[in-house]
């Protein structure tokens, strides 16, 4: 079983940055791919980015360029550096780990207004 836990959402205006963490609480962090899901209301949940074991990464087309994944396996974490945010890009942010199971965090709220 792992156990995920996210944090750095709130509220930032058009153009502004937050970056997101999500920490796991099992050894191996390593061999998990990793990876942040967003939904925002009435639509389905979607892949925003996702780091592999080797550090390989791949992303939504649009969040290409202004959102960064990263991760820390020292740390057990997982990072989300977003930049440049639009009002489309409001939504509650998923952390995933995935290797033979696959888990979620809780979600944390990321909303972009002026």
């Amino acid at each position: 079983q792992v156990q995920l836990v996210e944090s750095g959402g709130g509220l930032v205006q058009p153009g502004g940055s937050l970056r997101l963490s999500c920490t796991a609480s099992r050894t191996m962090f390593s061999i998990y791919t990793m990876g942040w899901y967003r939904q925002a209301p009435g639509k389905q949940r979607e892949l925003v980015a996702r780091i592999f074991s080797g550090g390989s990464t791949n992303y939504a087309d649009s969040v290409k360029g202004r959102f960064t994944i990263s991760r820390d396996n020292a740390q057990n974490t997982v990072y989300l550096q977003m930049n440049s945010l639009k009002p489309e890009d409001t939504a509650v942010y998923y952390c995933n780990a995935a290797y033979s199971s696959e888990y979620w965090g809780q979600g944390t709220q990321v909303t972009v207004s002026s």
